[in-house]
């Protein structure tokens, strides 16, 4: 770990990482807590919350090709984090005092960007570290996906209690501005693409594309990840509610995603060493079977303290995916195909997760929380089932 930090540019590479991640994290929670206290709707909450992440399923391939062929990848990861800002301020001003409309709207010219704080962040690992530390890299890469889950709902939870909603919104403010002046130290770094082999901008997309989905090991890992994402964007809506069943208030939640993620942080570092040693396609699908069966653990909870032991268990089956779902990304596509990869993955992710908060916002209020966690964790076992299917169907071997 010494070395990899010592390696030019990877300490404002993770400081940077990790605030854009961090201010997302925070955005994520703190909308629909701004939604559900403003308006007490449920259904513009998920819908807030899917309007934030929609977009990405449209932007994530085209920012990825970009990303693949410019030599402003700071340029471009600081742009999502001044849209971060000026549409949390726009938020906070509208959110409740107007048309509905307004507030998804907002959360949507957000959410535009948003591939670049995961894939984009990613993509440039391998351009930034040597092979042998690689390894090294993705488990303190997962890190700061998990370090910036553990403090953004924790963060946003503890200011929406004990200072206001608003207050919080202004931190994520305040923590876009200083990610930016973070970003400006990353080392400029030369296209992936060389000139002379560039295509059309569309023809660069669709060859992303088309390699995640034909090579059987990355779609499997692609597809299981994916899937997960769909059951968080339940949960997302799910969790606040289910506070109030337990005599908590509704932003007690963020806690439980501070204990699920502190878990999952602590396996992601102390076994990542070893999760070479197995295919990185197979550790996603163990790992989210493994999430799926602990997620069923969490309706016997009786207390929000019994709730955040269990959340904290879960985490730690859990923890291994992250990084071998960054493994398989590299190990399976070649390095001028890394942007794309990583900001299309990104964007199916974080589009599965909008659909899921949409649904969330719907279904929840009608089947009750306890039967939507069941949903939850049917669909976490659901994801690895269609991982393993994706990876071994034949049709998917005959085209490798």
């Amino acid at each position: 770990m010494h070395e990899l930090l010592s390696t030019k540019g990877m300490a404002a590479y993770y400081g940077a990482a990790t605030l854009a991640r961090l201010g997302a994290e925070m955005v994520v929670f703190t909308i629909v807590l701004l939604v559900l206290e403003r308006t007490d709707s449920p259904g513009l909450a998920g819908l807030t919350g899917a309007a934030y992440a929609l977009p990405a399923i449209a932007t994530g391939p085209l920012l990825g090709a970009w990303l693949d062929r410019t030599h402003h990848r700071r340029a471009a990861i600081a742009l999502n984090q001044v849209l971060v800002a000026a549409v949390m301020l726009g938020l906070l001003a509208v959110t409740g005092h107007g048309p509905h409309w307004i507030t998804p709207a907002l959360a949507a010219v957000a959410g535009t960007t948003l591939p670049l704080v995961s894939g984009g962040f990613t993509s440039m690992l391998p351009s930034l570290v040597p092979q042998p530390l690689l390894a090294g890299a993705n488990s303190l890469e997962a890190a700061s996906f998990g370090a910036a889950t553990i403090a953004g709902p924790a963060a946003a939870a503890t200011i929406a209690a004990a200072v206001s909603v608003e207050a919080a919104g202004a931190v994520i403010v305040v923590t876009a501005i200083t990610s930016i002046l973070v970003i400006s130290r990353l080392p400029a770094l030369p296209p992936a693409v060389a000139p002379k082999d560039r295509q059309p901008l569309l023809a660069s997309v669709l060859g992303g594309l088309s390699h995640l989905a034909r090579s059987p090991r990355l779609r499997a890992s692609t597809l299981t990840s994916t899937a997960v994402m769909g059951a968080t964007g339940f949960l997302l809506i799910t969790l606040p509610l289910h506070m109030q069943s337990l005599g908590a208030s509704r932003a007690a939640a963020g806690y439980l995603w501070t204990a699920l993620e502190i878990g999952s942080v602590t396996t992601a570092v102390l076994l990542g060493r070893w999760q070479s040693r197995w295919r990185p396609e197979l550790v996603v699908i163990a790992a989210v079977a493994a999430y799926g069966l602990a997620m069923a653990s969490w309706t016997l909870a009786g207390s929000l303290v019994v709730l955040l032991v269990l959340a904290l268990a879960t985490g730690l089956v859990e923890g291994p995916m992250l990084p071998a779902m960054f493994a398989a990304r590299q190990q399976y596509s070649p390095l001028e195909l890394q942007g794309r990869v990583s900001t299309t993955a990104a964007s199916l992710r974080v589009g599965t997760a909008a659909i899921g908060q949409a649904a969330g916002g719907v279904l929840v209020p009608v089947v009750g929380t306890h039967a939507a966690l069941l949903l939850v964790a049917a669909g976490l076992i659901a994801a690895s089932g269609l991982g393993l299917l994706s990876r071994s169907h034949p049709a998917a071997v005959a085209s490798s």
